[in-house]
Protein backbone atom coordinates (compact mmCIF):
# COMPACT_ATOMS: atom_id res chain seq x y z
CA UNK A 1 0.00 0.00 0.00
CA UNK A 2 1.37 3.44 -0.92
CA UNK A 3 1.54 6.48 1.35
CA UNK A 4 -1.13 8.23 -0.75
CA UNK A 5 -3.54 5.29 -0.52
CA UNK A 6 -2.98 5.06 3.24
CA UNK A 7 -3.64 8.79 3.64
CA UNK A 8 -6.85 8.74 1.62
CA UNK A 9 -8.18 5.50 3.10
CA UNK A 10 -7.55 6.43 6.73
CA UNK A 11 -8.76 10.03 6.35
CA UNK A 12 -12.02 8.96 4.64
CA UNK A 13 -12.76 6.16 7.09
CA UNK A 14 -11.70 8.33 10.01
CA UNK A 15 -14.00 11.19 9.05
CA UNK A 16 -16.94 8.82 8.57
CA UNK A 17 -16.35 7.02 11.86
CA UNK A 18 -15.63 10.19 13.83
CA UNK A 19 -18.52 12.26 12.42
CA UNK A 20 -20.71 11.76 15.56
CA UNK A 21 -17.76 12.80 17.77
CA UNK A 22 -17.20 15.88 15.63
CA UNK A 23 -20.82 16.88 16.27
CA UNK A 24 -20.50 16.32 20.02
CA UNK A 25 -17.22 18.22 20.24
CA UNK A 26 -18.69 21.05 18.15
CA UNK A 27 -21.66 21.37 20.50
CA UNK A 28 -19.38 21.40 23.58
CA UNK A 29 -17.19 24.11 22.03
CA UNK A 30 -20.23 26.30 21.28
CA UNK A 31 -21.61 25.81 24.80
CA UNK A 32 -18.26 26.55 26.41
CA UNK A 33 -17.45 29.85 24.66
CA UNK A 34 -18.67 32.10 21.85
CA UNK A 35 -17.05 31.74 18.45
CA UNK A 36 -16.49 29.29 15.62
CA UNK A 37 -16.10 25.55 16.13
CA UNK A 38 -13.05 25.34 13.91
CA UNK A 39 -9.84 27.32 14.04
CA UNK A 40 -7.98 27.93 10.79
CA UNK A 41 -4.34 28.97 10.73
CA UNK A 42 -2.12 29.57 7.73
CA UNK A 43 0.81 27.15 7.61
CA UNK A 44 3.54 26.34 5.12
CA UNK A 45 2.94 23.17 3.11
CA UNK A 46 4.90 21.20 0.54
CA UNK A 47 7.26 23.32 -1.57
CA UNK A 48 6.31 26.43 0.39
CA UNK A 49 2.63 26.42 -0.59
CA UNK A 50 0.49 28.10 2.06
CA UNK A 51 -2.68 26.38 3.26
CA UNK A 52 -5.22 26.65 6.08
CA UNK A 53 -4.59 24.07 8.81
CA UNK A 54 -7.79 23.02 10.60
CA UNK A 55 -8.22 22.44 14.32
CA UNK A 56 -11.07 22.46 16.77
CA UNK A 57 -10.98 25.88 18.42
CA UNK A 58 -9.46 25.60 21.90
CA UNK A 59 -8.85 29.26 22.71
CA UNK A 60 -10.94 32.41 23.09
CA UNK A 61 -11.54 34.31 19.86
CA UNK A 62 -8.59 36.55 18.97
CA UNK A 63 -6.34 34.99 21.62
CA UNK A 64 -3.78 33.96 19.00
CA UNK A 65 -3.05 37.61 18.21
CA UNK A 66 -1.09 38.01 21.47
CA UNK A 67 1.47 35.32 20.62
CA UNK A 68 1.67 32.43 18.16
CA UNK A 69 2.94 30.01 20.81
CA UNK A 70 0.92 28.49 23.64
CA UNK A 71 2.82 28.56 26.91
CA UNK A 72 2.11 26.18 29.78
CA UNK A 73 -0.55 23.52 30.12
CA UNK A 74 -2.93 26.07 31.65
CA UNK A 75 -2.44 29.01 29.29
CA UNK A 76 -5.25 31.38 30.41
CA UNK A 77 -6.36 31.87 26.80
CA UNK A 78 -7.38 28.21 26.53
CA UNK A 79 -11.07 27.47 27.08
CA UNK A 80 -12.32 24.86 29.56
CA UNK A 81 -13.19 22.31 26.88
CA UNK A 82 -10.13 23.40 24.93
CA UNK A 83 -7.86 22.19 27.74
CA UNK A 84 -9.14 18.62 27.36
CA UNK A 85 -9.18 18.74 23.56
CA UNK A 86 -5.49 19.72 23.66
CA UNK A 87 -4.59 17.26 26.41
CA UNK A 88 -5.81 14.29 24.36
CA UNK A 89 -4.92 15.82 20.96
CA UNK A 90 -8.58 15.79 19.90
CA UNK A 91 -8.20 19.33 18.56
CA UNK A 92 -6.04 17.89 15.77
CA UNK A 93 -8.75 15.56 14.38
CA UNK A 94 -10.10 18.05 11.78
CA UNK A 95 -6.73 17.79 10.04
CA UNK A 96 -8.06 14.56 8.56
CA UNK A 97 -9.84 16.98 6.19
CA UNK A 98 -6.46 18.52 5.33
CA UNK A 99 -5.21 15.01 4.57
CA UNK A 100 -8.23 14.20 2.41
CA UNK A 101 -7.75 17.33 0.26
CA UNK A 102 -4.00 16.52 0.06
CA UNK A 103 -2.66 19.56 1.91
CA UNK A 104 -1.21 17.13 4.46
CA UNK A 105 -0.37 13.48 5.06
CA UNK A 106 -1.05 11.39 8.14
CA UNK A 107 2.69 11.28 8.82
CA UNK A 108 5.23 13.94 7.96
CA UNK A 109 6.95 17.00 9.40
CA UNK A 110 4.46 19.16 11.27
CA UNK A 111 3.64 22.27 9.20
CA UNK A 112 5.02 25.48 10.67
CA UNK A 113 4.05 29.14 10.55
CA UNK A 114 5.74 31.06 7.74
CA UNK A 115 7.66 33.27 10.17
CA UNK A 116 9.43 30.18 11.51
CA UNK A 117 9.98 28.58 8.09
CA UNK A 118 11.61 31.82 6.93
CA UNK A 119 14.33 31.10 9.51
CA UNK A 120 15.24 27.71 8.01
CA UNK A 121 18.77 27.60 6.61
CA UNK A 122 20.47 25.37 4.05
CA UNK A 123 19.56 21.70 4.40
CA UNK A 124 16.77 22.56 6.85
CA UNK A 125 14.66 23.73 3.92
CA UNK A 126 14.45 20.14 2.68
CA UNK A 127 11.75 19.71 5.33
CA UNK A 128 9.27 21.64 3.17
CA UNK A 129 9.97 19.52 0.08
CA UNK A 130 7.61 16.83 1.43
CA UNK A 131 3.95 16.99 2.36
CA UNK A 132 3.55 17.94 6.04
CA UNK A 133 1.80 15.56 8.41
CA UNK A 134 -0.52 15.34 11.38
CA UNK A 135 2.16 13.54 13.36
CA UNK A 136 5.85 12.72 13.31
CA UNK A 137 8.60 11.65 15.71
CA UNK A 138 9.14 15.29 16.74
CA UNK A 139 5.46 15.65 17.68
CA UNK A 140 5.74 12.61 19.92
CA UNK A 141 8.99 13.73 21.56
CA UNK A 142 7.76 17.29 22.13
CA UNK A 143 4.16 16.47 22.97
CA UNK A 144 4.60 18.54 26.16
CA UNK A 145 6.10 21.50 24.30
CA UNK A 146 3.76 23.97 26.02
CA UNK A 147 5.12 22.91 29.39
CA UNK A 148 8.73 23.22 28.18
CA UNK A 149 8.05 26.82 27.21
CA UNK A 150 6.41 27.70 30.53
CA UNK A 151 8.49 30.04 32.67
CA UNK A 152 10.85 31.01 29.85
CA UNK A 153 11.65 34.73 29.68
CA UNK A 154 11.19 34.71 25.89
CA UNK A 155 9.27 31.55 24.86
CA UNK A 156 9.46 32.29 21.15
CA UNK A 157 13.24 32.72 21.16
CA UNK A 158 13.60 29.59 23.28
CA UNK A 159 11.52 27.71 20.71
CA UNK A 160 13.59 29.07 17.81
CA UNK A 161 16.98 28.43 19.41
CA UNK A 162 16.41 25.23 21.39
CA UNK A 163 13.37 23.28 20.16
CA UNK A 164 13.04 24.07 16.45
CA UNK A 165 16.55 22.84 15.48
CA UNK A 166 15.90 19.50 17.21
CA UNK A 167 12.57 19.13 15.43
CA UNK A 168 14.16 19.90 12.09
CA UNK A 169 16.91 17.34 12.68
CA UNK A 170 14.29 14.67 13.46
CA UNK A 171 12.28 15.68 10.40
CA UNK A 172 15.32 15.42 8.13
CA UNK A 173 16.08 11.98 9.53
CA UNK A 174 12.48 10.95 8.78
CA UNK A 175 12.69 12.24 5.20
CA UNK A 176 15.86 10.23 4.59
CA UNK A 177 14.39 7.04 6.06
CA UNK A 178 10.68 7.36 5.22
CA UNK A 179 8.74 4.27 4.23
CA UNK A 180 5.24 2.88 4.52
CA UNK A 181 6.13 0.80 7.57
CA UNK A 182 7.88 3.70 9.27
CA UNK A 183 4.67 5.71 8.85
CA UNK A 184 2.66 2.88 10.40
CA UNK A 185 5.12 2.75 13.30
CA UNK A 186 4.79 6.50 13.91
CA UNK A 187 0.99 6.31 13.81
CA UNK A 188 0.95 3.57 16.46
CA UNK A 189 3.52 5.40 18.60
CA UNK A 190 1.36 8.54 18.39
CA UNK A 191 -1.78 6.70 19.50
CA UNK A 192 0.12 5.06 22.34
CA UNK A 193 1.60 8.39 23.54
CA UNK A 194 -1.84 10.01 23.58
CA UNK A 195 -3.45 7.10 25.46
CA UNK A 196 -0.52 6.99 27.89
CA UNK A 197 -0.97 10.66 28.69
Amino acid sequence: MSKTVLDLLVSMLGLIFLAPFFIIIGILIKIDSPGDIFYKQERVGQNGKLFKLLKFRTMDIGADKATSITVGERDPRITKIGFYLRKYKLDELPQLINVLVRDMSLVGPRPELKKFVDLYEGVQRQVITVRPGITDFASIKFRNENELLAGKEDPIQFYIKEIMPLKLKMNLDYINDQSFWLDVKIIFKTVFSVLKK
